[in-house]
């Protein structure tokens, strides 16, 4: 077996967590898959657990295995949003990944709208609301309609017609609040973080329809252009619009920030435009960190995931 790059006397015992309760327990499943094996490669102890409801269940695997760090490879509500780190906060075992606070706003996507809005970071235009107030306003097609705490393209919609309208309507529960925003034409963008460093900028380029679940999840579906060919003076906007907010939330380790560059309204004075942050960006073989990472950093998997084994901390 290889070393680990951040490695010393002592190869730590790492505990991947994966699974959980969320909409995104499959794509959670694959991510924990890979870094295990990663992370055996890269020479550490590796166990896996599959967290479900039956928590009693972690908590004895945590007692029986005793892991020196636990890396962090849930998705989704209570993996990714500040539940899982308190509970690792509690037991003293460090965790990759960001902290409660860290993860808490940046699951909450208007929060972390307001916030990229505070520190001068263009955001679209738009607000949460319940469907009895949706249903009081009449908006501009095309518009965007999204859940305000999942994550991969989940419940997303781009509504263009009152058919389409009806249809978004049909899955939105009465007391369920929605993140309605106008639709920002142009290039799909992500941004990748470590440390507060960007590491590069990637354009998807779905082959047919915008980057939904399907379209991340499946193999060929999208076209990922790293670099991202566009200006060096954009590139750099976002790379550093990307590394504000993962300071401003206070992210830790790895996260990635999505845009819009709106290069349409107006072709000769193109805009970016946040949309959201991811603090747990996935890690399957289709995912954009370690491709981003790779391509624009030579670091290869096994790197990343052992970087982030050997900064893993609790919060403070």
């Amino acid at each position: 077996m290889g070393s680990a790059p951040f490695g010393g006397s002592k190869m730590k015992k790492v505990l991947v967590l994966q699974g959980g309760l969320s909409s995104e327990r499959d794509i959670s499943l694959m991510s924990g898959q890979m870094v295990a094996t990663a992370l055996k490669t890269a020479g550490y102890t590796v166990v896996s657990h599959d967290l479900t409801a039956d928590t009693d269940l972690f908590l004895k695997t945590v007692k029986q295995e005793k892991p020196d760090v636990i890396f962090n490879a849930l998705h989704g509500r209570y993996g990714e949003d500040g539940c899982i780190q308190g509970m690792l906060n509690l037991l003293h075992i460090p965790y990759t990944h960001s902290g409660v606070l860290a993860s808490a706003i940046g699951m909450n996507k208007n929060m972390t709208r307001q916030l990229a809005d505070r520190i001068g970071i263009s955001v679209a235009e738009g607000g949460l609301m319940t469907k009895a107030i949706f249903q009081t306003k009449n908006f501009k097609f095309p518009y965007v309609v999204k859940p305000n705490g999942d994550g991969s393209s989940v419940g997303v919609f781009i509504v263009h017609s009152e058919l389409e309208k009806q249809e978004m309507l049909a899955t939105w529960l009465p007391d369920e609040k929605k993140l309605i925003e106008t639709y920002i034409p142009g290039r799909e963008l992500s941004v990748a973080v470590l440390d507060d460093q960007s590491l590069g900028v990637v354009e998807i380029i779905p082959k047919t329809g915008y980057y939904d679940f399907k379209n991340k999840y499946t193999d060929g579906a999208a076209i990922h252009e790293i670099p991202a060919k566009i200006p060096e003076t954009i590139a750099r906007q976002v790379m550093t619009m990307a590394e504000q907010i993962h300071r401003e939330i206070g992210c830790r380790g790895v996260s990635r920030s999505d845009f819009r560059l709106d290069d349409v309204t107006d072709a000769g004075n193109p805009k970016a435009v946040f949309l959201e942050i991811n603090t747990n960006p996935g890690m399957t073989r289709l995912s954009l960190v370690p491709e981003i990472a790779r391509i624009c950093q030579g670091m290869s998997y096994e790197q990343l995931v052992s970087r982030l084994v050997e900064e893993a901390t609790c919060d403070a």
